[in-house]
């Protein structure tokens, strides 16, 4: 009728009516155009595989995201519920343990004998030096160092999945044994290690010579030459006693060559609970008593840590030793781990792969028309060109 017969088209082919036939198995909510009027390309075969690697990686990266969950941090009163603090301690002295005072006098003016709660251990300080050198990079250094993989190993442990997974793994919570004495060696050291309860008020732990500091009715004043506080420190941490936990002091050594000495460190106590999901954080106060023992729950300290060490005059009004001051912040640190649902995960990678697809698909159709732009100038000017000549020829 409108010359389409003669050309062997069909007018009916692009009506409604060839849309519906067939029923329900023609029916498309989206138009698409006919097999016969595209024409496939190699560059968009490539796109289309650009396209797929963009979306299996972004895909990919919110499944691990999914997995790992998302970590919060909020900040609370301290609520003051626990009256007691553990301390935890393993420490070197290169100093004969009969000539060693440990004592903690707190806030509160109790003053508790831990040298009588603490273990103490003859032992050389040559073996402790060789156990040094065989440990990795990041282990027994000084509190001035920061070496990479020490402050990286730090900063996993401020991650709940980590502690979780360490104090699962590490279920025994003892002191790990001493390198063992063998013959010939020279006992001048002293290990001081255990845990011990104090209260949960800032204190003052401290390390002295026998009749410097107190007064000593058996031992008496102790010569001067004798002195020496370089010490080691292989563990140093508050709260339930984590060994595999690495805190700031943790495997850090000083050494000093003079003997009436002195070190100090202050320390700041964050009181720290870990949790993995909302359940096990509202245990804590729902049920106190069962959350010590709930496997997505750990209730810590954590501590920031500054030293100084200085060179003292021998005098009766200074007392040379190794001295810990440690004060307890009144706030609270909650680090929680939370997953969202499995429906926000399929909506989330719904929203990813459409969100690629669709700035995929502009992109490439801007590079279609930026091509053709750019051919045409091409062939416009080549055309210019050769008019020019034609011209110049007549």
């Amino acid at each position: 009728m409108n010359g389409f017969a003669d050309h062997g088209l069909n007018e009916d082919a692009f009506s409604e009516k060839s849309q519906l036939q067939g029923g329900l198995k023609t029916f498309d909510a989206f138009p698409k155009t006919k097999t016969s009027y595209t024409a496939p390309s190699r560059r968009g075969g490539q796109w289309t595989v650009l396209i797929l690697l963009i979306c299996t990686v972004f895909s990919v990266s919110e499944l691990r995201t999914w997995l790992r969950g998302t970590e919060t941090q909020q900040f609370s009163v301290e609520k003051g519920v626990s009256h007691d603090l553990q301390l935890n301690l393993d420490l070197v002295v290169r100093m004969p343990c009969d000539t060693l005072h440990v004592n903690i006098q707190d806030a509160s003016g109790d003053r508790i004998l831990a040298g009588e709660l603490l273990q103490r251990e003859r032992t050389s300080w040559q073996l402790w030096t060789d156990k040094r050198n065989r440990a990795s990079l990041h282990e027994y250094q000084t509190l001035s160092q920061e070496e990479p993989d020490r402050l990286a190993a730090q900063e996993a442990d401020a991650h709940v999945h980590h502690v979780l997974g360490e104090v699962r793994r590490n279920s025994r919570r003892k002191f790990p044994k001493g390198p063992r004495l063998r013959k010939g060696d020279s006992v001048d050291s002293c290990r001081i290690f255990g845990s011990l309860e104090g209260n949960k008020v800032q204190g003052d732990f401290h390390i002295t010579a026998r009749g410097h500091g107190y007064h000593d009715a058996q031992g008496g004043h102790l010569d001067h030459n004798v002195f020496n506080f370089t010490h080691m420190i292989t563990e140093l941490s508050f709260g339930p006693h984590y060994p595999t936990l690495l805190n700031p002091l943790d495997k850090t050594i000083a050494a000093t060559e003079h003997h009436y000495y002195k070190y100090q460190y202050f320390l700041s106590v964050v009181p720290t609970i870990y949790s993995k999901g909302t359940a096990a954080l509202q245990e804590i106060y729902t049920s106190p008593q069962n959350a010590r023992a709930n496997r997505n729950l750990v209730i810590t300290n954590q501590y920031a840590a500054t030293s100084s060490a200085d060179i003292l005059p021998e005098s009766p009004y200074f007392i040379p030793g190794i001295f810990f001051k440690y004060n307890i912040e009144p706030i609270l640190l909650l680090v929680s781990e939370e997953r969202s649902s499995f429906l926000a995960l399929l909506m989330r990678l719904v929203n990813t792969v459409s969100g690629v697809m669709v700035t995929g698909g502009w992109l490439y159709q801007m590079a279609g028309w930026a091509g053709q732009l750019l051919r045409r100038r091409r062939r416009e000017k080549s055309e210019g060109m050769l008019n020019g000549r034609h011209f110049a020829e007549d």
